[in-house]
């Protein structure tokens, strides 16, 4: 039995699956915003009842140990989440830096707990010259290695060729199909063998993270994933980054609270929203590059 779907994004070819099950079908797609992934599940009803899938049976699981550890450490604080996190996942668990001011504290409090442990960054290719500069200085002050993942060559040079070198700024899906490249995959190679990932997301960044919990199930890469930070204010932050000496990026002090790529980060100004220089010419509600949002 095939079933199969035509998708409108042009970096995105049929996809098709095969089985020899006449009770499930299943099919995963990429949205063309390439922000998501969804997936469809025809179930079927058996003599027995209802079928469910080892994928669906699996994220409910998942869906319900985020639940209890949410529950768990409700009040405790980023360092002891940060310390069980590393106890309980061992080599399974990673920290994603973008080089923020979030996951330079996060990545001091890894040091401080004198645990192994694991951190990577992604080098799109368009960063500022400050973040390669905090890449380099942050390995030289701690002695650590933090692991570089890049883009695809191909899959940039495709879509520079296609679209242009700045496709980002003419269309919402241009840009987060530069994201899907630039980050995403990457990303998604990171991830390989993990069972879980520390971010630097706070609920005060941003609308779209109004409601992000401190421990989430990402159905987008199907990994638990902690943020120590989530409930902390601007305060907090850099409370704790001056106490303890930890470098930062020095555009923070030139008017970038929040800082990605070079061409889609601007400095804001003192009335605005501190990711309000991030893709400044697009809505609230669509800033986000594809990282952060689960399929649904």
């Amino acid at each position: 039995m095939i079933l199969s779907v035509a998708c409108k994004n042009p970096i995105l070819s049929n996809k098709q699956l095969h089985t020899d099950n006449q009770d499930i079908k299943a099919l995963i797609i990429k949205n063309s915003d390439c922000s998501q992934y969804l997936m469809y599940v025809c179930i079927a009803k058996s003599p027995k009842g209802i079928l469910m899938t080892d994928n669906y049976r699996a994220q409910t699981e998942s869906r319900k140990k985020v639940a209890d550890l949410n529950n768990q450490f409700a009040t405790v604080s980023p360092k002891e989440i940060i310390e069980w996190a590393i106890d309980h996942f061992g080599d399974k668990i990673a920290l994603s830096s973008s080089m923020s001011a979030e996951d330079q504290a996060i990545l001091h409090m890894l040091l401080e707990s004198k645990k192994q442990f694991r951190v990577f960054t992604l080098d799109t290719g368009r960063l500022f010259p400050e973040t390669y500069d905090l890449i380099d200085i942050t390995t030289k002050k701690y002695g650590i290695t933090i692991q570089v993942f890049f883009p695809d060559k191909q899959q940039v040079e495709e879509m520079v060729n296609e679209k242009g070198i700045n496709l980002f700024y003419e269309s919402i899906e241009n840009r987060k199909r530069c994201c899907e490249i630039r980050k995403v995959e990457p990303l998604r190679r990171a991830f390989k063998g993990l069972d879980a990932w520390i971010s630097g997301l706070r609920k005060q960044q941003s609308l779209t993270r109004n409601n992000t919990g401190l421990f989430e199930w990402d159905d987008k890469f199907d990994l638990i994933k902690i943020n120590p930070l989530i409930n902390w204010s601007e305060e907090d932050l850099w409370d704790y980054i001056h106490k303890h000496n930890i470098p930062y990026n020095p555009l923070h002090k030139k008017g970038f609270p929040s800082i990605g790529c070079q061409p889609c980060t601007r400095a804001i100004q003192p009335d605005e929203d501190i990711r309000a220089g991030r893709w400044w010419w697009e809505n609230p509600e669509t800033k986000e590059c594809g990282l952060h949002f689960s399929k649904l």
